[in-house]
């Protein structure tokens, strides 16, 4: 491998470390400011917005040249097909943290029904996630990455709970309703963080260990490359055998 393809792949790392610490801080102050009604916080999560997807397309370009430059196989192919899933998972969060700074500027009641719902104890589960699945591929840990897969199932079941609070809120004075219709898609946008956090985690595994694992958490053994290659021989019989069934 050449110099200045270890440099061009150490940079892309560094890149998406940095939209991981951008992300998870912009995560931060979403929740501080919905906790704290802190408008000046949701502002400046708002107007990093722009930040973060100038940052996305430059790791989204940067993939672009090294595989049109370069033969990246095995472990290098990995990282970049990593950072490219990854990067993607971390904008989409930055989204879902400036929506939920948008509905504390616009609605500033928010606030206070989303502390008499108890959403902060949702918000912490969900931030400690995201950033413990960005210490995960900081870290080329795959361990730690393993250890996080539950928990999206818990905070699924917390944010039922919260939700459910919230509609009993509303029922009980008819005047939350506009705020809380509002804070209820902030609930809903914690908990897309949390699946998005989730398949981060699940990406530092295929990373490090070569194995897919997505949905795999229910039952059954991660999958590796070679399981994935052997579907795919197994898809190929199949169809060969329609086809000569087809024409018999």
């Amino acid at each position: 491998m050449n110099k200045s393809f270890e440099e061009n792949l150490d940079k892309l790392r560094t890149r998406i470390i940095r939209m991981g610490s951008l992300v998870e801080e912009q995560v931060e102050f979403a929740i501080r400011a919905l906790r704290d009604g802190n408008a000046e916080l949701a502002r400046i999560v708002i107007e990093r917005d722009d930040k973060v997807d100038k940052l996305d397309l430059k790791i989204d370009k940067q993939c672009q040249r090294i595989f049109a430059l370069n033969q990246p196989v095995a472990s290098d192919l990995r990282l970049l097909l990593t950072a490219i899933k990854i990067n993607n998972e971390l904008e989409r969060i930055g989204d879902m943290a400036a929506s939920i700074a948008h509905t504390v500027i616009n609605r500033p009641e928010t606030v206070s029904l989303s502390q008499l719902a108890g959403v902060e104890r949702l918000a912490s589960a969900v931030h400690t996630l995201l950033k413990a699945s960005i210490d995960a591929f900081i870290n080329n840990d795959p361990d730690l990455a393993t250890h996080l897969l539950p928990v999206d199932s818990s905070i699924d079941s917390l944010s039922t709970e919260t939700q459910s609070r919230l509609a009993a809120l509303m029922q009980e004075d008819v005047s939350r309703v506009p705020a809380g219709a509002l804070l209820l898609i902030a609930i809903h946008n914690l908990s897309r963080i949390a699946d998005h956090a989730t398949n981060i985690a699940e990406n530092v595994i295929f990373l490090v260990e070569a194995k897919l694992v997505r949905h795999q958490n229910v039952g059954g053994d991660p999958m590796t490359i070679r399981d994935v290659l052997d579907e795919s021989d197994d898809a190929s019989d199949d169809t060969a055998d329609d086809a000569a069934d087809g024409s018999s």
